[in-house]
């Protein structure tokens, strides 16, 4: 009776609209909250609660704790071998863990307490495992027969924008545009453009695109985006590492809680994987900068190689066993 409690109490503090004090968000030509805009973050925020970490951070302990993020991401092999990755890190460790509603926050995950998402035995192994691999710069076990096997961003068809969106530092801007019946948003780091309709039905399940099947709706000056039928071959996103099957509900919410801030939070909710309800959250930031290209051509050029490696492999072995 106590469990059954928790999960309905948990249930209805995820559905709760974020909106700080006494703001209200202004209202377009259409009479919505207006989200519209480029929003970006600019920090590093880790998914899940680092052991001894509070979740709220003073000023002093939050730039420590930046430095010690980026001195791990020097370590990883996985980023030994990109500088990008590696400069990334440096500037978001000068910027500081991101600040939500005037708080420093060393993680996303705000329910449950713990700073811990709730999975079930078997999923938190799979993702420990595969976390080993990529951050030893391995590849988690994927077929290689053909191309339509391998993940979606590997091969960039998709970039930053399949929700729900984890990746924080400042290389992933969006662009709100806002319509009577639809919601557009315009991720940078692919570039992922969703139109997302007002309505209450999913579409029929004759083909679904890369990011999924996605509604929208108002819950008071909140935007809810619900998407379902995501890929399958994208179930394991990386870093921060995610387990996001293709029956899996991703809930995502955006909320407006000041002029320049908006607050984005997030769950997933698939009983296969996740024993109970979960909440993160992190703010983006307006942007005066516009959206600009993202040309990723690296997948699609190293496809070959992958596949070529695949069949050298499986002739390795062949030969091994004559």
């Amino acid at each position: 009776m106590k469990l059954a409690a928790l999960f309905l109490a948990a249930m209805a503090l995820a559905a709760t609209p974020a909106v700080a004090g006494p703001y209200h968000a202004p209202r377009n030509a259409f009479g919505q909250p207006d989200l519209g805009g480029v929003w970006n973050t600019d920090f590093d925020m880790p998914l899940e609660a680092t052991p001894g970490v509070p979740l709220v951070l003073g000023e002093a302990d939050a730039k420590a704790f930046a430095r010690k993020l980026a001195d791990a991401v020097h370590g990883y092999a996985a980023f030994k071998i990109d500088g990008e990755v590696q400069d990334l890190a440096e500037h978001d460790a000068k910027a500081g863990l991101g600040v939500v509603e005037g708080q420093r926050r060393s993680r996303q995950v705000v329910l449950p307490a713990d700073g811990m998402i709730p999975m079930t035995p078997r999923a938190r192994g799979q993702l420990r495992t595969i976390e080993t691999l990529i951050l030893n710069s391995e590849d988690p076990p994927i077929p290689s027969d053909g191309p339509e096997q391998r993940r979606n961003w590997e091969r960039c068809l998709v970039g930053q924008g399949q929700p729900p969106i984890m990746v924080t530092s400042n290389i992933n801007p969006r662009e709100i545009v806002q319509t009577r019946d639809a919601v557009v948003i315009l991720t940078e780091y692919g570039p992922d453009l969703r139109i997302v309709p007002f309505t209450d039905k999913h579409g029929a399940k004759t083909f679904d695109g890369p990011l999924g099947d996605a509604i929208a709706r108002w819950d008071g000056d909140t935007l809810v985006i619900e998407t379902v039928r995501l890929p399958a071959a994208d179930t394991i996103r990386p870093l921060p590492t995610l387990l996001v099957p293709p029956n899996a509900v991703v809930e995502e919410r955006y909320t407006r809680v000041s002029d320049k801030e908006l607050l984005y939070q997030y769950t997933v909710k698939d009983p296969a994987i996740y024993t109970a309800p979960w909440l993160a959250e992190y703010s983006l930031y307006r942007q005066a900068k516009p959206i600009l290209e993202f040309a990723c051509h690296e997948g699609n050029y190293s496809l070959p190689n992958i596949l070529a490696g695949a069949r050298a492999i499986e002739r390795a072995k062949a030969a091994a066993q004559k």
